[in-house]
Parts: structure tokens; sequence; C-alpha cells
């Protein structure tokens, strides 16, 4: 499965090109502009399968970096001060780590 599959390419576009520079990334925006806040708590979490790129259950600092590029090849890597920001605002049990709720949690709320 892809994420064009569940969000319109359009969309995904336009939010990567919304955070193309360093130290624009705002996991929020990100979720509405791409349209996944619209998207049921099943959509979501499929999303977050594509996204857990190791099989985990869970999405870890090292696979934060490289999150744009899952929905476009390419895009650029996050920065490390965006990843600790991306991981700090969804790591709701303070693990390290983003499991499936609290993504869930995340784009939804």
């Amino acid at each position: 499965m892809s994420l064009s599959s569940i969000l319109s390419a359009d969309a995904i576009d336009s939010a990567i090109k919304d955070c193309q520079a360093p130290e624009s990334f705002c996991p929020k925006k990100f979720f509405q502009l791409c349209g996944l806040t619209k998207k049921s708590p099943q959509d979501v979490k499929k999303v977050f399968g594509i996204l857990d790129n190791d099989a985990s259950g869970f999405i870890e600092e090292e696979e934060l970096k490289f999150f744009l590029q899952r929905f476009v090849p390419g895009a650029r890597v996050l920065t490390d001060k965006e990843t600790k920001a991306f991981l700090s605002a969804a790591d709701d049990d303070s693990d390290g780590r983003i499991g499936a709720d609290e993504f869930q949690a995340m784009v939804l709320s």
C-alpha cells in the first residue's frame, strides 16, 4: 500500500512544498495540508504502518528523520531539531518512539 492510495498526490505535494526550508516543518500543519487530519482512524493507522519503515510497531527517531521522504522520494531530511520536536510532540509516554496510538492521537487531535 502506498500513501497516495490514502492521500491525494496534490495534497501531499502541497504539504511537502510548505516545509521545504530547514526548520519549517510543523507536524500538525503537515497533517492538515496533506489531508490526513480528515481521514478515518483506520486510514491514519494505515499511514502509520507505511511510515513504520522497519515494521517494529513504532516510529523511532531515525525513521522520523526521513519522514518527508516516505511521502515524496527526494524530499528533504528533517533536521535534528525538527526530528526531536516531532518526537517530543507525539511521544506521550516518553519512551523515545511514537506508537500507533500516539501517532493517531497527534494526527486526529
